[in-house]
């Protein structure tokens, strides 16, 4: 919702100033120019772009209405279920959770958390981690720099739709040059015309500098920005989980490590310690 305001905003303040110095909207609307600044800039992007990125842009812009990261009650549900986790495992031993990790949807305990059981990309980085824990004896700090090795090869795939439109972004005020200089050639083909017909044709042009720029600044540039951060923001669940399995394989006691997970959630996200306490009680 905010991305239409934002659009809503940059178009209406645009156009309302435009029209308040009299200005005929008619004139920006030139089809050829679009076909031109839009066809190269796609054009661009398949050229600089592997399939899997063209086809990650193309899917992304359906995340732009939709808010990026976890919700305090996705948190919390996630530290509960690691709770349970930590606590079966001190209570059984790591091999009682073997099952578990194994096929998490058929896991009772798994399930009570639909929330989390419907983030693969969570669940995957839970279970997969937890396997390795169970099959191997891995200091703390080894773990940490793996799961930072996870964090960051995912993190790296996720942002290359967003670095991709900026690259785009970027190229727009070029076409849009491109696409003026194309209506100037035109132009100078009718220099035996009146003014009024050469005004029109080089206002023409112009509008093509303007579209370049607008929509590097106005549209594209923003849109790559939105994605980059919800991208950033989808990261901290990993790093929540990262700070909860360090702390218990480091010895702390499941209250303790599911609490140095907490701190690593942004303070307007962060459950207080009191509903965790609340949560884990259930």
């Amino acid at each position: 919702m905010t991305v239409l305001i934002g659009l809503f905003l940059v178009f209406g303040s645009i156009l309302g100033g435009f029209l308040m110095e009299h200005g005929n909207v008619a004139t920006l609307l030139n089809p050829p120019e679009f076909v031109i600044i839009f066809g190269a800039a796609a054009g661009s992007l398949v050229v600089g772009s592997p399939m899997k990125v063209v086809k990650g842009v193309l899917a992304s812009f359906g995340s732009l209405l939709k808010e990026g990261g976890a919700t305090k009650k996705e948190y919390t549900e996630l530290l509960s279920l690691l709770y349970m986790i930590f606590s079966k495992v001190r209570k059984e031993g790591l091999i009682s959770i073997e099952q578990d990790v194994e096929d998490p949807e058929k896991s009772a305990m798994f399930s009570k958390y639909p929330s989390i059981l419907s983030n693969h990309h969570a669940m995957q980085f839970i279970c997969d981690n937890l396997k390795v824990i169970i099959t191997t004896n891995m200091p703390p700090h080894e773990l940490a720099d793996l799961l930072d090795i996870d964090i960051e090869a995912n993190a790296h795939e996720a942002l290359l739709p967003s670095k991709a439109i900026q690259t785009m972004g970027d190229a727009l005020p070029g076409f849009g040059i491109v696409a003026a200089v194309l209506g100037v050639v035109l132009t100078m083909g009718k220099i035996t015309e009146p003014p009024e017909v050469l005004g029109h044709s080089i206002g023409a042009a112009l509008v093509g500098t303007f579209l370049g720029i607008l929509l590097s600044y106005g549209v594209f540039g923003p849109i790559a920005t939105n994605l980059d951060l919800k991208v950033r923001e989808g990261e901290v669940i990993f790093y929540v989980i990262k700070t909860s399995l360090v702390a218990f394989v480091g010895g702390a006691a499941p209250q303790i490590a599911v609490e140095s997970g907490r701190r690593a959630i942004p303070g307007h996200e962060r459950p207080t310690f009191g509903e965790l306490e609340a949560a884990v009680r259930k």
